[in-house]
């Protein structure tokens, strides 16, 4: 199947999906979500090959998409736009990020000399439908001091939760560095 014709299928299902009380975090509308990176990994949750997704799942999918989209064009102004007043954010060796406010100082960049990247794998609802839960992979792309192509890559896991006015928003976000590949974790140094 062409990533058109899939991409056109997945716009035509989400488009139906009833999103109750949804609105963006910040000003303005933010375009549909790009599903066509979902499209390109089988461990991926999608409608396509896991039929069965629930509702609440399929939200939580939607607002990863529409929160990437907004990243990707807004980079760091738009990435604390989405995140709750008490958000958290916790990154690897460094110590956690408390608040919005301080989410946002830390949120500087710019989308034409970082690139900040993320596809989702899963994602679970809780039994409420008011906070629930996405993981996946995320790429950052910059230059380093002499030009050069510099990339960052790993997992990242974020907790979403519905605030009272329906809208939703990130109440924490946490990644970590790429895991070792198959067989290097806990293997002893070769003489």
């Amino acid at each position: 199947m062409s990533r058109h014709i899939l991409y056109g299928f997945l716009c035509c299902a989400f488009a139906t999906y009833p999103l109750i009380a949804q609105s963006s975090p910040g000003s303005g509308s933010i375009p549909a979500p790009a599903y066509d990176a979902l499209a390109q990994s089988s461990t991926v949750s999608s409608p396509l090959v896991q039929p069965t997704l629930s509702p609440g799942v399929l939200l939580l999918l939607e607002l990863e998409g529409r929160f990437a989209q907004a990243v990707a064009t807004g980079g760091g102004k738009a990435f604390a736009n989405w995140f709750t007043e008490d958000a958290v954010t916790l990154n690897n060796g460094k110590p956690a990020v408390l608040g919005v406010a301080a989410i946002a100082a830390q949120a500087q960049w710019d989308p034409k000399t970082y690139q900040l990247t993320w596809v989702p794998q899963g994602a679970q609802m809780g039994p409420s439908n008011d906070m629930g839960f996405t993981w996946g992979h995320y790429e950052g792309h910059s230059k380093d001091k002499n030009g050069e192509p510099l990339t960052v890559s790993g997992r990242y896991f974020t907790v979403w939760k519905k605030l009272p006015n329906g809208t939703w928003k990130v109440a924490m976000d946490a990644s970590a560095d790429e895991p070792p590949a198959t067989g290097e974790c806990c293997t002893l140094p070769k003489p």
